[in-house]
């Protein structure tokens, strides 16, 4: 098995709840199971998720209707080519924003926990420096 996927859930700003690193060959649904199992209930007021359509598929529907609260979503292409995806940017900025950390623009790490671990710091950092309203670099 070579590589790694990296599933997460992010809030309406695109600042991170939870995060998941499986191995390559694990499918997207089975991957955002790990996310939401983690995102538990940390976040009590959360009532929608909305999913790219990589997530869709009975299993994950209905897996997430038995076990949370949450309403899931997919959202899907209505027409083939480049579109603006309602709320899928949210996510797809998240991933450039991590992207510009170095550790996370590659793959660089032997173990998976290790790159959640890097995910949580720059995600840390990112926040920060927003408080503190210190230009990033």
């Amino acid at each position: 098995m070579n590589g790694r996927k990296r599933h997460w859930a992010v809030d309406t700003q695109g600042l991170l709840l939870a995060v998941a690193v499986p191995p390559a060959d694990v499918q997207d649904r089975d991957g955002a199971r790990q996310v939401l199992t983690r995102l538990g209930h940390r976040c009590p007021r959360l009532r929608h998720l909305w999913a790219d359509a990589g997530y869709a598929g009975p299993k994950l529907g209905d897996w997430v209707q038995a076990h949370t609260p949450w309403n899931l979503e997919i959202v899907r292409r209505s027409e083939p080519g480049f579109q603006v995806l309602p709320r899928r940017w949210v996510v797809e900025r998240t991933f450039a924003w991590l992207g510009r950390y170095r550790r996370l623009s590659k793959d660089y790490e032997e173990r998976p926990d290790t790159t959640e671990a890097w995910i949580h710091v720059a995600m840390t950092g990112l926040m920060l420096r927003r408080l503190a309203r210190i230009p990033s670099s």
